[in-house]
């Protein structure tokens, strides 16, 4: 097979854990990094599920798993994303950045003066053709679905699988001061109860088999992440410091890519 022209990052985790802000950050400290996400490979609203007496988002019947298999496919051998990607979620807000741009410029500098010039993520920099090694993308895969077993056909396809949580109490809030997302019709904002009728649920049954004795607010079955290949932040915290999860995942990345020097 010829050499991958894209690492493919997951970046996985419960509703409003910080996925999409630390992906953001992530492609401004990384050259040549890119971000899909989960969010572009929704069905339409009309085919999507009813649970609860409301519009089911947030489990794995709501995604087009084929398409996102099949974009990653894509992009793994030619490092973009497919023609027919229309991606929206960069129009969503998250809201201010919690992390000092002065960290920001930290781990850039730190990414810049551990990897050697030569290396191929930096390749794409310069404009001799035909360079060897071939150069290098990162695409940031960003959803809170990511490694379910309804997800099985996308797992092939990724590099590096990291997993965050929060605690009910920080999603529920972080939830629902989000003023909603840009979708194929229009724009959806969460109907009153939503959290508590949908996105938590959901979210419990879709990550109980990763925690001992289901409890998504406990400890992590160790043997579960090791045969996955999930990572979690040191430590294990249910609401992390967001600046020292974003100094792990740049460490945990700086040691993938050295496998490529």
């Amino acid at each position: 097979m010829p050499p991958k022209k894209a690492l493919v990052i997951a970046l996985s985790g419960c509703s409003s854990s910080g996925k999409t802000t630390l992906a953001r950050l992530l492609r401004d400290i990384f050259p040549n990094t890119f971000i899909l996400h989960e969010d572009d490979f929704y069905r339409p609203e009309a085919k999507l599920p009813i649970k609860n007496g409301l519009v089911d988002w947030d489990c794995p019947e709501s995604i087009d798993i084929p398409a996102m298999a099949d974009a990653l496919s894509y992009i793994r051998e030619n490092a973009s994303f497919p023609p027919t990607l229309d991606s929206k979620e960069d129009q969503n807000s998250v809201g201010p950045c919690p992390i000092p741009p002065s960290l920001t410029t930290t781990l850039k500098s730190k990414v810049l003066s551990s990897l050697p010039p030569t290396h191929p993520l930096f390749l794409l920099l310069s404009n001799e053709p035909n360079q060897t090694p071939p150069p290098l993308r990162i695409c940031i895969l960003d959803g809170f679905l990511l490694y379910t077993p309804a997800m099985s056909p996308i797992q092939p396809h990724l590099d590096l699988k990291i997993f965050l949580r929060a605690s009910y109490a920080k999603a529920k809030a972080r939830r629902e001061a989000r003023d909603g997302y840009v979708t194929l019709e229009g724009f959806w904002a969460d109907p009153p109860g939503y959290v508590d009728k949908i996105v938590w649920p959901n979210y419990v049954e879709s990550h109980a088999w990763l925690f001992e004795d289901g409890d998504v607010e406990g400890k992590f079955k160790r043997d579960v992440l090791e045969r996955e290949g999930i990572r979690v932040p040191e430590g294990e915290p249910l609401d992390g410091d967001m600046e020292a999860t974003l100094t792990w995942i740049v460490d945990l990345l700086l040691e993938e890519l050295r496998k490529y020097a």
